[in-house]
Protein backbone atom coordinates (compact mmCIF):
# COMPACT_ATOMS: atom_id res chain seq x y z
CA UNK A 1 0.00 0.00 0.00
CA UNK A 2 2.71 2.59 0.83
CA UNK A 3 4.57 1.48 -2.59
CA UNK A 4 1.02 2.27 -4.57
CA UNK A 5 0.87 5.91 -2.12
CA UNK A 6 4.30 6.51 -2.93
CA UNK A 7 5.13 6.63 0.86
CA UNK A 8 7.46 5.20 3.46
CA UNK A 9 6.29 2.79 6.08
CA UNK A 10 7.42 4.08 9.57
CA UNK A 11 7.35 2.34 12.58
CA UNK A 12 5.98 4.71 15.07
CA UNK A 13 5.75 2.73 18.22
CA UNK A 14 7.50 -0.01 17.65
CA UNK A 15 7.27 -1.79 21.42
CA UNK A 16 3.57 -1.93 21.39
CA UNK A 17 1.88 -4.96 21.04
CA UNK A 18 0.82 -5.45 17.82
CA UNK A 19 3.65 -2.42 16.23
CA UNK A 20 2.00 0.51 15.35
CA UNK A 21 2.93 1.79 11.73
CA UNK A 22 1.93 4.48 9.22
CA UNK A 23 2.02 5.53 5.65
CA UNK A 24 3.40 8.48 5.51
CA UNK A 25 6.53 11.03 4.28
CA UNK A 26 9.29 10.22 6.12
CA UNK A 27 11.39 13.37 4.91
CA UNK A 28 8.17 15.00 6.54
CA UNK A 29 7.89 13.22 9.52
CA UNK A 30 11.53 13.67 10.39
CA UNK A 31 11.20 17.52 9.24
CA UNK A 32 7.95 17.57 11.92
CA UNK A 33 9.73 15.97 14.87
CA UNK A 34 12.84 18.58 14.52
CA UNK A 35 10.37 21.32 14.60
CA UNK A 36 8.86 20.12 17.41
CA UNK A 37 11.74 19.90 19.54
CA UNK A 38 13.70 23.31 18.42
CA UNK A 39 10.27 24.39 20.33
CA UNK A 40 10.49 22.60 23.61
CA UNK A 41 14.06 23.46 23.20
CA UNK A 42 12.94 27.46 23.23
CA UNK A 43 10.51 27.09 26.59
CA UNK A 44 13.07 25.85 28.54
CA UNK A 45 14.37 28.08 31.34
CA UNK A 46 17.64 28.68 31.50
CA UNK A 47 19.54 30.81 34.16
CA UNK A 48 23.09 30.67 34.88
CA UNK A 49 25.00 30.77 38.28
CA UNK A 50 26.74 33.85 39.27
CA UNK A 51 29.39 33.61 41.73
CA UNK A 52 30.45 36.11 44.84
CA UNK A 53 33.49 35.50 46.29
CA UNK A 54 34.76 37.29 49.97
CA UNK A 55 36.91 37.00 52.94
CA UNK A 56 36.41 36.29 56.27
CA UNK A 57 37.45 39.76 57.46
CA UNK A 58 34.83 41.81 55.39
CA UNK A 59 33.78 45.39 55.99
CA UNK A 60 30.12 46.29 56.08
CA UNK A 61 30.54 48.58 53.27
CA UNK A 62 31.92 46.04 51.36
CA UNK A 63 29.16 43.38 51.57
CA UNK A 64 26.59 45.51 51.13
CA UNK A 65 28.05 46.75 47.65
CA UNK A 66 28.16 43.01 47.34
CA UNK A 67 24.87 42.22 48.61
CA UNK A 68 23.83 45.08 45.41
CA UNK A 69 25.70 42.81 42.72
CA UNK A 70 23.97 40.07 44.11
CA UNK A 71 20.48 41.48 43.80
CA UNK A 72 21.12 42.46 40.20
CA UNK A 73 22.31 38.95 39.63
CA UNK A 74 18.94 37.99 41.21
CA UNK A 75 16.57 40.29 39.53
CA UNK A 76 18.23 38.56 35.96
CA UNK A 77 16.99 35.48 37.04
CA UNK A 78 20.38 34.16 38.07
CA UNK A 79 20.97 31.94 40.86
CA UNK A 80 24.10 33.77 43.15
CA UNK A 81 26.54 31.59 45.07
CA UNK A 82 27.82 32.84 47.86
CA UNK A 83 31.30 31.81 48.17
CA UNK A 84 33.72 32.62 51.77
CA UNK A 85 37.84 31.74 50.77
CA UNK A 86 40.00 31.24 53.95
CA UNK A 87 43.20 31.66 53.98
CA UNK A 88 46.07 30.57 56.01
CA UNK A 89 45.29 30.85 59.65
CA UNK A 90 41.81 31.77 58.67
CA UNK A 91 40.78 28.41 58.72
CA UNK A 92 40.82 28.07 62.36
CA UNK A 93 37.81 30.38 62.15
CA UNK A 94 35.13 29.33 60.00
CA UNK A 95 32.69 28.18 62.40
CA UNK A 96 32.68 31.30 63.32
CA UNK A 97 32.38 33.15 59.74
CA UNK A 98 29.38 31.39 59.08
CA UNK A 99 27.29 34.18 60.28
CA UNK A 100 28.63 36.58 57.54
CA UNK A 101 26.89 34.25 54.80
CA UNK A 102 23.42 33.88 56.98
CA UNK A 103 24.14 38.18 57.63
CA UNK A 104 24.00 38.01 53.47
CA UNK A 105 21.03 36.02 53.31
CA UNK A 106 19.33 37.77 55.21
CA UNK A 107 19.86 41.24 53.46
CA UNK A 108 18.35 39.65 50.33
CA UNK A 109 15.47 37.46 51.93
CA UNK A 110 13.43 40.62 50.28
CA UNK A 111 14.22 38.90 46.70
CA UNK A 112 15.86 35.99 47.49
CA UNK A 113 15.60 32.60 49.37
CA UNK A 114 18.15 30.28 50.42
CA UNK A 115 18.41 26.64 48.38
CA UNK A 116 21.45 25.22 50.02
CA UNK A 117 22.20 25.94 53.35
CA UNK A 118 26.03 27.07 53.84
CA UNK A 119 28.59 24.09 53.13
CA UNK A 120 32.28 23.61 53.71
CA UNK A 121 34.16 22.73 50.25
CA UNK A 122 37.82 22.56 51.24
CA UNK A 123 38.64 26.55 51.75
CA UNK A 124 35.51 27.68 51.33
CA UNK A 125 32.01 28.13 52.75
CA UNK A 126 29.62 28.73 50.39
CA UNK A 127 25.80 29.08 49.86
CA UNK A 128 23.24 29.06 46.68
CA UNK A 129 20.38 31.82 46.46
CA UNK A 130 17.38 31.97 44.08
CA UNK A 131 15.00 34.32 43.39
CA UNK A 132 11.68 34.04 45.25
CA UNK A 133 9.19 32.69 42.54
Amino acid sequence: MADDAGLDLVKISPKAKPPVCKIIDYGKYRYEQSRKEKEAKKKQKTFELKEIRMSPNIDTNDLNTKMNAARKFLSKGNKVKVTLRFRGREMAHISESKHILYDFAEGLEDIAVVEKEPKQEGRMLSLVLAEKK
